[in-house]
């Protein structure tokens, strides 16, 4: 049975919200107001003030985004398929046809595509629920909602891995047949995501799974941000499950995949497909390692339920996260590096891969041990931080602890630096003749820019002086001594 958060309010001496309260808050010397889907500062009629014209520039902007990114999910499928990942090829067939040629490339999703669809979200799904995990709570909300996952990552993805190659040897699938329907499968879920995300905001009106929701009063804005942050569907968490089990598991999957049809395609497993796969493999089995950590992180605790996240992990992930993949796969005759070059960029890449990856534990063992952990074999420089809450009807006081030594004492968001070098050496592979395979790498690189100036802009509004003086210390969003 999964426990609802309402229940586990109650279970640890919290009173259950009701639906009347919700999208409200107070504070002292305030009066009751509409919630904001961006970043939990909400306001009436959307999160930059009540007047229509003050917003025109951003909804359309946005509106501009969920009319494209369904398009451009399949045009960089293309691109990297049928084009050779040439920026030029798919230039000239625009000035040419025009935005005739979106119908003339979208590869209209066949039965046997959605029975695949089907069957991937369907025993993700059952994964996420049934399979052996053990339990992990995430950080109490301003409401006082305590988030309850199954962490069984790691579990899933050798289960779906192993999966995939029984399927192969049973003939039900095969690297080909996913490779060569993977524009129909994008396609598919380009579209069925907007539904679904319609779905989610109307749930989010009519039954929401508990008080951490609302409407800002925008349906442009509850649409695109969301407008629940921890929904569930028959005891499925929502997000966990677009996020980590669909989106994530599709990257770490795919690859893999992509390589399998380029050795059955050459006869020999090229060594640029070999290293991207890797990379590839490797970070994402320490994302599913590191899944608990994830729960804790902005996507999860301050992004809502909409097209900005769902459709991103369901469809965007896949298609752009996973490209580099598909490109060194598709290529014939695949590129080959040398035995150095390979070296030196799996090298390379597994350094980045580990020095994210130990930033992350850095930080969760610091905060487990209540600042009591040594950081590089030395007493940790911490600045504890106050903040309020709603608990029982009143503000509480509560403290954080911000740690400013090991890697977090080179840059608040020290750790995206690795990442982004990460998706550097697993593109590196495609060589450098073309931009589009580093498509990834350039989206990745603006996002973690504007994720960092999103959670200083937070932190500084929940933390107020105490952030002024954790910046003090350290001065640098990501890169030490630059930015």
């Amino acid at each position: 049975m999964v426990e609802t958060r309402g229940a586990r309010r109650q279970s640890v001496g919290l009173p259950r919200v009701t639906a009347k309260g919700l999208g409200s808050t107070t504070g002292p010397g305030r009066k009751s107001k509409t919630t904001s889907t961006k970043d939990g500062d909400w306001s009436q009629g959307g999160s930059r003030g009540d007047s229509l014209w003050a917003h025109l520039g951003p909804m359309l902007f946005i509106l501009g985004i969920i009319g494209t990114t369904p398009f451009v999910a399949v045009i960089v499928w293309h691109m990297f398929v049928n084009l050779d990942g040439s920026l030029t090829g798919i230039v000239e067939a625009f000035k040419q046809k025009g935005l005739r040629l979106i119908p003339e490339i979208w590869p209209w999703t066949s039965k046997r595509a959605w029975q695949l669809l089907g069957s991937y979200a369907a025993f993700e799904a059952f994964l996420q629920m049934y399979l052996p995990g053990k339990e992990f709570r995430a950080t109490t909300t301003s409401n006082g909602n305590v988030p309850v996952y199954k962490a069984n990552g790691i579990q899933s993805l050798v289960v779906t891995v192993v999966a995939f190659f029984l399927c192969w040897r049973f003939d039900l699938t095969s690297p080909k047949e996913v490779y060569d329907l993977f524009g129909e499968l994008l396609a598919g879920m380009a579209i069925f995501s907007i539904f679904f995300c319609v779905f989610l905001q109307i749930k989010g009106h009519v039954s929401p799974t508990d008080e951490d929701s609302g409407s800002c009063g925008n349906h442009v804005y509850d649409f695109w941000w969301g407008m629940e942050l921890y929904p569930k569907l028959f005891g499925l968490n929502i997000k966990q499950f677009t996020n980590c089990r669909f989106g994530m598991m599709a990257w770490a999957v795919l690859p893999v995949i992509f390589a399998c049809y380029q050795y059955e395609r050459d006869g020999f497993l090229a060594d640029s497909v070999a290293v991207t796969t890797l990379l590839m493999s490797v970070y994402n089995f320490k994302f599913f390692l590191w899944e608990t950590g994830y729960f804790n992180s902005m996507d999860i605790q301050h992004d809502r339920a909409g097209y900005y996240i769902c459709w991103g992990c369901l469809v965007w992930v896949p298609a752009v996260y996973a490209s580099p993949a598909l490109y060194v796969a598709s290529v014939a005759p695949a590129v080959t590096l040398g035995r150095d070059v390979s070296a030196l960029i799996a090298v390379l890449g597994l350094l980045s891969i580990w020095i994210n990856y130990d930033s992350d534990v850095q930080r969760q063992e610091f905060r487990a041990s209540g600042g009591k952990k040594l950081v590089w074999g030395k007493q940790p420089q911490i600045v504890t931080a106050e903040y309020k809450v709603m608990k029982h009807g009143k503000w509480e006081t509560k403290k954080s602890l911000l740690l400013a030594s090991g890697w977090w004492g080179l840059a608040r968001h020290f750790h995206y630096l690795p990442e982004i070098a990460a998706s550097f050496f697993w593109t590196a592979p495609a060589l450098f003749g073309k931009l589009p395979p580093y498509l990834y790498v350039i989206f990745l690189t603006l996002l973690l820019i504007d994720r960092s100036i999103r959670d200083d802009k937070r932190c500084s509004a929940k933390y107020g002086k105490h952030w002024v003086k954790y910046c003090e210390l350290v001065p640098y969003k990501i890169v030490p001594g630059i930015f």
